[in-house]
């Protein structure tokens, strides 16, 4: 099957489920007992910085709910998000559909869409289903087919407007204006997280009790997201933890030309280093308020008497580069940007386990379905977590990037402990994490062999050139949009 033929059968199969093939027959979905589903989706979490991760670069920065949860369940050891950007991240999720098939590429919502979403087709199925918080996806909250949604949080319209690959433009005064986003709030940095946990929480205590139907509840919170503002108790919590990236521009990874382009767009180079300093230091309380977060929701399910019969997971929507290689936030397939934390407890998933082969969140989306004894479109991608084995050397991560400060898409497959990017127009990179895991030495023209066997897999999933094209002429598209509707 061709290329186009393949992507062709894909949109028919995802139609006909979202029409009706499957929808509302419980009689018909897999069998074995459903499992009802909580979901806290942090934003901007880079996993380098929780304890169940060994907290590899020291900060002592405390997650003790993080750890609860892993001791309950298990750490997969080796998460990605399938876009490092908020909108294509989550949009990819809630349709089950990889960024390329389903053009949501950058944070520009000036074109909307109306794929069905993993909500919808549950809710279809008899499942209640239950959305909290930041939504950001290819349309409004309204839209989505969820059976409640608390407290959305939809992205205005246009979104992001920076979005050329030709030109990257310069957002101007940015790293200026973002190196001061640190340090002791006059009021509650975490206000609008507060409102939206509490609402959860008043739901699992209320509501989640008297539902006579498998439920899940994915909960969005904000934070560790930029800005690293803090109450004055975790700033003072972490007295030493302003410290300075350990990997700064001088490494060769650092001087790639869409590392380059990231940092021009973003002009980080302009920040100070008691702002790198402060930023870093408030990046842990914020970790440490999330993980708060966590606590009230685990706090709240074991009130609820509903835990043994839950599947509990936390995980973030992208990292957080955090200064490494001179960059910050998402935008890159390093795995700073590119790795999240994903730690799953409740019935399929053992106590204390930790799981080292690649997965992602569409991954955790299987995994939904799965719990909640439910039938999934065969369209989606992603394979259920509680199928994938704890070292798995067949499974392959794949994970997209098309947004802004690029001059055009890049596509990064990990199989094992070797990750291959492949670049449009720029040097291709691989990593072997185990030996380098911080991804300082490119090994793709010393080790041709392996770069050719994961360029092969990642041609599996699609044909980069065309989907450089197709993001290029969406992007077009959205630019134009954008000037119509300027005031």
């Amino acid at each position: 099957m061709s290329y186009h033929s393949r992507r062709t059968f894909l949109k028919k199969a995802s139609n006909i489920v979202a029409a009706g093939v499957v929808t509302g027959r419980r009689a018909a979905a897999m069998p074995g007992k459903a499992s009802n589903v909580l979901l806290l989706t942090s934003d901007e979490h880079n996993p380098r910085y929780s304890s169940p991760y060994g907290d590899p670069y020291r900060t002592g920065v405390q997650t003790p709910n993080m750890a609860r949860l892993a001791r309950m369940g298990t750490v997969f050891e080796n998460t990605y998000c399938p876009s490092p950007l908020c909108a294509p991240s989550r949009s990819a999720f809630v349709s089950g559909r990889w960024v390329h098939d389903i053009q949501v590429y950058n944070n520009c919502n000036a074109i909307e869409f109306d794929y069905p979403t993993y909500g919808k087709v549950l809710s279809d199925q008899g499942v209640y289903t239950v959305h909290a918080g930041k939504t950001d996806f290819y349309n409004r909250a309204d839209t989505l087919g969820f059976s409640e949604m608390i407290l959305p949080g939809d992205r205005k319209l246009p979104g992001d407007t920076a979005i050329s690959h030709h030109p990257v433009p310069v957002r101007q005064g940015e790293g200026e204006s973002r190196g001061k986003g640190y340090g002791v709030a006059e009021k509650n940095p975490f206000a609008a997280d507060d409102r939206v946990v509490d609402a959860a929480v008043e739901w699992l205590t209320t509501k989640a009790p008297n539902l006579h139907q498998p439920w899940t509840l994915a909960v969005n919170i904000l934070k560790p997201h930029f800005p690293q503002m803090v109450t004055q108790e975790l700033w003072d919590m972490y007295p030493n933890g302003g410290t300075l990236p350990r990997y700064g521009t001088d490494q060769a990874t650092a001087q790639h030309p869409f590392a380059v382009s990231l940092r021009r767009h973003f002009e980080t180079s302009e920040m100070t280093e008691a702002q790198i300093r402060g930023l870093r230091r408030g990046y842990l309380g914020c970790v440490t308020e999330a993980d708060r977060q966590l606590g009230k929701l685990l706090d709240a399910l074991d009130r609820s008497g509903q835990v043994e019969n839950t599947m509990i997971a936390y995980t973030s929507d992208h990292g957080e580069m955090l200064g490494k290689f001179g960059m910050w936030w998402k935008c890159s397939l390093y795995d700073d940007s590119a790795r999240i934390p994903l730690i799953v407890a409740g019935p399929g998933f053992r106590a204390g386990a930790r799981v080292n082969t690649p997965v992602s969140t569409m991954d955790v989306q299987a995994a939904i379905f799965k719990a909640v004894n439910a039938n999934r479109p065969p369209a989606w991608a992603g394979t259920p977590l509680q199928s994938i084995g704890a070292d798995d050397p067949h499974h392959v991560l794949f994970c997209e990037y098309h947004g802004h400060g690029v001059p055009a898409s890049c596509f990064m497959v990990r199989k094992q402990n070797w990750k291959f990017i492949y670049y449009i127009g720029a040097p291709a990179q691989l990593f072997n994490l185990e030996s380098d895991p911080n991804e300082l030495h490119n090994l793709a023209q010393t080790n041709h062999a392996k770069a050719a066997e994961l360029e092969q897999e990642l041609r599996r999933i699609c044909s980069p050139q065309a989907e450089n094209q197709r993001a290029e002429a969406f992007i077009e598209r959205q630019l134009a949009q954008i000037q119509k509707t300027a005031p």
